[in-house]
C-alpha cells in the first residue's frame, strides 16, 4: 500500500493506494498518530484503495475517535463500490462522513 500525505494549515489529506489489511493497516495507524497533532480536518481519499479488511476498519475508527477528541473532522472520499459495501454491512457508514 502507498500513502500520501499532504498538510494544508490545519487539513491533512492522507490518499490510500492498493489494500489496507492486516499487513498494512499498522503502517496507516503509524502515520495517523504521528502526524495529527494540530490537524483540524482529516481527508482520507480512497479514490485509489482497492480492498480494506477489519484491521483498516479499526485504525478508522481509531483516527475517527482521534478526531472526535479533540473537536475536529475526518471524512473519508471517493470510495469505491467494494469498500462502500464493506461500511454498509459493518455500520461505518454510519458512523463515518462518507463523500
Amino acid at each position: 500500500m502507498n500513502i500520501t500525505k499532504n498538510l494544508n494549515g490545519t487539513s491533512l489529506e492522507i490518499a490510500l493506494e492498493g489494500r489496507l489489511d492486516t499487513v498494512t493497516a499498522p503502517e496507516l495507524e503509524d502515520v495517523v498518530k504521528r502526524e495529527l497533532d494540530g490537524v483540524n480536518a482529516l481527508v482520507m481519499d480512497f479514490s485509489k484503495l482497492d480492498y480494506i479488511s477489519s484491521a483498516g476498519l479499526r485504525v478508522l475508527l481509531s483516527a475517527h475517535k482521534i478526531m472526535a477528541g479533540k473537536g475536529g473532522e475526518m471524512k473519508v472520499t471517493n470510495v469505491n463500490e467494494i469498500v462502500r459495501e464493506v461500511f454498509e454491512v459493518t455500520g461505518f457508514e454510519d458512523i463515518l462522513t462518507i463523500e
